[in-house]
């Protein structure tokens, strides 16, 4: 007869923990299946389909948040969806730049990018950021495996210029995501891993550029037919008239979007155009979400009420919901022309 172990003695330290009442403690487990079932829907929808995740802001900067994150990731791939994650690493590198003693300047909010720079950049965000999100994830098994945009060329780029005052500036090594070749990654997800991707780009003249993170995961989503795409931030979500309506939109169609653009902010304007496009591309649902939040996207995928803001394709949608209609991809080569987008993290 195979006996249970011998309960934990209460801790007051242990917020969770067992308490001495077994009727709160009995209580609190019930709550724990009731959340669980409530997750069991969308367990069964989204069971191996593709979710890309962009992974930046104060979650990458924080510990506990790193932790949390990596946490979320692994019990995505556990309950049977198949995560990517894109990241990239803007306070490592000014960090870092500052480190060397390398002048960074910003033009239209973007990086000025310089040779020198670029080197900095590529190595904090492969070497550096990368290696820790890899690392996080794996001290649960041995699922994530790291790899560069430039890596058997899944992101390439053209350089990328802005306009101020009128002129044509240009801001170094900064590209534009041209084409995406998603084979290397379906790969790695077809052997179970983790993908985790750095936003760093095969340039035209054969070195490499620094792109957008946001624009890197939104073409990423769309060349390997994903399910979902969920981008955290540094705020709850999208908000009408902000700061003068606090009011969150928690969903919105592409048509909705579409007239909301011209009145974005600078910082959520980029954000919101790779929603748009991984929507427009065939991304059934792009959530923008506060990575502020322990857990959010855990929150986001298995709970009813979900968290931030959502852009739906609604046909698209309804076939995901209904269980069918929208099987992932096989992965192909596929040329993907982004829609301008903001800073470069």
């Amino acid at each position: 007869m195979i006996s249970r172990p011998p309960a934990q003695q209460p801790n007051p330290d242990t917020e969770h923990g067992p308490t001495a009442d077994p009727v709160e403690d009995r209580a609190r487990a019930i709550d724990k299946a009731a959340n669980l079932i409530e997750a069991l829907p969308w367990l069964s929808r989204f069971h191996g389909r593709t979710v890309v995740v962009k992974y930046g802001g104060n979650a990458m900067v924080s510990e506990e948040l790193r932790v949390r994150f990596a946490e979320s990731i692994v019990f995505l791939h556990y309950a049977g969806l198949r995560p990517v994650v894109v990241h990239g690493g803007g306070p490592q590198i000014s960090a870092e730049l500052d480190r060397a003693g390398v002048e960074s300047t910003f033009t239209a909010g973007l990086r000025v990018t310089t040779d020198e720079a670029m080197n900095i950049v590529r190595m904090v965000l492969t070497g550096q950021v990368n290696r820790e999100i890899v690392g996080l994830v794996n001290q649960h098994g041995p699922f994530a495996v790291g790899v560069s945009g430039e890596d058997a060329n899944i992101l390439t780029a053209e350089r990328k210029t802005v306009t101020v005052d009128g002129e044509t500036v240009d801001i170094g090594r900064v590209g534009e995501v041209t084409a995406v070749d998603p084979g290397a990654v379906a790969a790695l997800l077809a052997d179970g891993r983790v993908p985790v991707v750095s936003s760093v780009a095969r340039a035209d003249d054969g070195g490499v550029y620094n792109v957008n993170a946001d624009t890197a995961a939104s073409a990423l989503a769309v060349a390997l037919g994903a399910s979902k795409l969920i981008m955290l931030t540094d705020v709850e979500g999208l908000f009408a008239d902000y700061p003068d309506n606090t009011e969150l939109i928690s969903r919105l169609n592409v048509d909705e979007l579409r007239s909301l653009l011209p009145t974005l902010s600078s910082g959520m304007l980029p954000k919101m155009e790779a929603c748009l496009h991984a929507v427009e591309g065939g991304v059934p649902q792009a959530h923008i979400i506060d990575g502020r939040v322990p857990h959010s996207l855990l929150l986001e995928v298995f709970t009813d009420q979900g968290v931030g803001t959502m852009v739906a394709d609604e046909e698209l949608e309804a076939a995901l919901l209904a269980g069918n209609g929208h099987h992932p991809r096989p992965w192909r080569p596929t040329d993907t022309t982004t829609h301008s987008t903001g800073g470069v993290k």
